[in-house]
C-alpha cells in the first residue's frame, strides 16, 4: 500500500510540475505573438498557436495520428480485457471510472461524449490535443492538469478505447 501511495504522490508531483511547464509555454507563446493584424481564420497559420487553435475547426476527432476507426456493434472481450490491464497500468492514478473528478475528468459516460479518434488521440497525443483541440484546451482549463503521454501505442489506444466501451455499455461505476 506504501508503495502505491508513493507512486501516486509521484505521479502527481509529475502532473504537477509539467501543468506549470505547460502554463508558463503557453504564457509564452500567447505573448509571442507574430505581430500581424490579419485575420488568422483567414490564414492556414497567424504563428500565434493559441490564436490558431481558438480558431480551428473542431471536427470531433482530435489532434493526432488517429484518423478514422472502424468501431463494430459488438464488444471485442479480449481487447477490452487488456484495455483493462493497460487502464489500470497507466490510467488510475489521474482517472477513475466514475462521473465525478479524480485528478483529471471522471470517464464514466466518455464514449458517449466523445468520438472513438477523439479519445485514441488524446490517449495518443495528450500534449498537442490540449495546445491544438477546443474540447481539450476547455478540459484543461477545467481540470488544470496536463494529461502526461504514457507511451502507449495505437492497438493499445485502441485497446483502452474498447474497455472503455465495455463499461459504458455496462454502466459500470467503479473505483477503476
Amino acid at each position: 500500500m506504501k508503495s502505491i501511495n508513493k507512486f501516486i504522490s509521484t505521479h502527481v508531483m509529475q502532473v504537477a510540475m509539467i501543468s506549470i511547464a505547460f502554463y508558463f509555454s503557453s504564457a509564452v507563446l500567447t505573448g509571442c505573438s507574430s505581430g500581424n493584424s490579419g485575420d488568422a481564420a483567414n490564414d492556414a497559420s497567424s504563428g500565434n498557436l493559441m490564436k490558431d487553435a481558438e480558431n480551428a475547426k473542431d471536427d470531433g476527432l482530435g489532434i493526432g495520428p488517429v484518423k478514422h476507426v472502424d468501431i463494430p456493434a459488438e464488444i471485442d472481450s479480449k481487447m477490452a480485457d487488456a484495455g483493462k490491464a493497460l487502464f489500470e497500468a497507466k490510467c488510475t492514478a489521474c482517472h477513475k471510472w466514475q462521473k465525478e473528478k479524480y485528478v483529471g475528468p471522471g470517464l464514466m459516460g466518455v464514449t458517449q461524449r466523445r468520438k472513438p479518434e477523439w479519445i485514441m488521440n488524446q490517449i495518443l497525443n495528450p500534449a498537442e490535443m490540449t495546445q491544438k483541440d477546443p474540447t481539450a484546451k476547455q478540459l484543461l482549463a477545467t481540470y488544470l492538469t496536463q494529461m502526461t503521454n504514457q507511451n502507449v501505442a495505437e492497438p493499445d489506444a485502441r485497446s483502452i478505447y474498447e474497455y472503455f466501451r465495455k463499461m459504458d455499455k455496462e454502466g459500470t461505476s467503479a473505483s477503476k
